[in-house]
């Protein structure tokens, strides 16, 4: 049997619910719903290729968030919702987050809960 990342699951869940809160509460679409169900799919699973594919998705997503943030920029207000309903904000995220999980893909130690171990 296949242990399961539930770091991974659990985060999934807060993005599926924030992109949730975000569509209710301030009609904003957030990519987080989507990103939260790859990171349940990936955390299930706990498939390497899937996290290096959707590192790699999510660095692109990235790239084209924060150029659109970037644009919208001198019409944002300075507000937390303003903030973090905006494309820049999730552009940064989804850029660091993918940057993070294709280190992760080829990382043993958030695959299988051996960082703190030593080979000695």
């Amino acid at each position: 049997m296949q242990k399961r990342s539930y770091i991974t699951i659990i985060l999934g869940v807060i993005l599926v619910i924030l992109c949730f809160a975000f569509m209710f509460r301030s009609a904003i679409l957030s990519p987080s719903g989507i990103i939260g169900l790859a990171l349940i799919y990936t955390g299930w699973k706990r498939d390497r290729k899937a996290m290096v594919i959707l590192g790699h998705a999510c660095v692109v997503v990235g790239a084209y968030l924060i150029t659109w943030g970037l644009y919208l920029l001198p019409v944002s207000t300075p507000s937390l919702l303003g903030i973090i309903g905006k494309p820049l904000f999730w552009g940064l995220f989804c850029l660091f987050g993918g940057i993070c999980a294709i280190f992760h893909g080829f990382c043993s130690c958030v695959r299988n809960f051996s960082c703190g171990k030593t080979s000695g």
